[in-house]
């Protein structure tokens, strides 16, 4: 049904097309080309997935789901659920880079880990193609999508609190590049030592939101689209990641 209403809403577009010039041809063929975008279908040995909750891990760790409230750049709830998975070695490096920040005296809040690809199909079709720098195109899907990319931010261990950066979550302008020179000199240095502790555990930061930061191994998961809901829980080691367990010396991929 749905491919139905999609062909003959390309049928009209190509009729006006037809009508109004090349140009109108192009618009037409472009918009046919966005509405069908489906979850890319990948080929090759893939790791088996291992998504866990990360808060299992650590229950320090501090939790911020704004995709499942109204607090976010969509305007309403994403999720059904307030929670966050990752693929267990990147939950587990996640969790030494934690523990690292507790001897600074922060800890990490997640904002998001495991994102369904159905939500960043949401995200690119809400998102105005100038700020599509933000989104990740669902076409290839987000490191989000394969349980590899985390969103966080730190909180202060003595008040609790979120502490503030440069830019908010989120934010869509250059004060969210984790190299922008201004705001004040406690938010650039809280930033700077978020990508510190991260970058020592295997994630990078993205060139565009300093709050976003990808796993080394992402290549080696799939893109998903299963719901939190459905995601089978998983035992935890009793060999829980230590802080002073030394990061590898692999740089992580961009």
């Amino acid at each position: 049904m749905q491919q139905s209403r999609l062909w003959i809403a390309w049928l009209a577009l190509s009729a006006l097309a037809s009508m109004s010039g090349g140009g109108a041809t192009a618009v037409a063929q472009e918009a046919a080309q966005e509405a069908v975008v489906t979850m890319p279908v990948e080929t090759g040995a893939f790791r088996p997935s291992e998504l866990i909750e990360i808060t299992r891990l650590d229950p320090s760790i501090k939790l911020d789901i704004r995709y499942a409230t109204a607090n976010n750049f969509v305007g309403r709830p994403v999720y059904a659920e307030a929670r966050a998975f990752l693929q267990r070695p990147a939950a587990e490096a996640l969790v030494k880079a934690h523990r690292w920040l507790k001897t600074q005296g922060y800890g990490l809040v997640v904002f998001d880990g495991y994102r369904p690809w159905r939500v960043t199909k949401l995200f690119w079709e809400l998102t105005s193609p100038d700020k599509r720098d933000y989104v990740a195109d669902p076409a290839k899907g987000s490191l989000h999508n394969r349980g590899c990319a985390a969103d966080v931010s730190l909180y202060d261990l003595k008040t609790g609190e979120l502490v503030t950066m440069p830019s908010e979550y989120d934010e869509m302008s250059e004060r969210a590049h984790p190299d922008y020179a201004g705001g004040t000199e406690d938010q650039r240095r809280l930033r700077d030592l978020l990508r510190s502790a991260m970058e020592r555990f295997d994630f990078k930061v993205y060139r565009y939101e300093w709050w976003h930061f990808d796993y080394k191994d992402w290549r080696q998961y799939r893109v998903q689209d299963t719901p939190f809901s459905e995601i089978p829980p998983l035992p935890v080691s009793n060999e829980s990641p230590s802080s002073s367990d030394a990061p590898s010396d692999a740089p992580p991929q961009p």
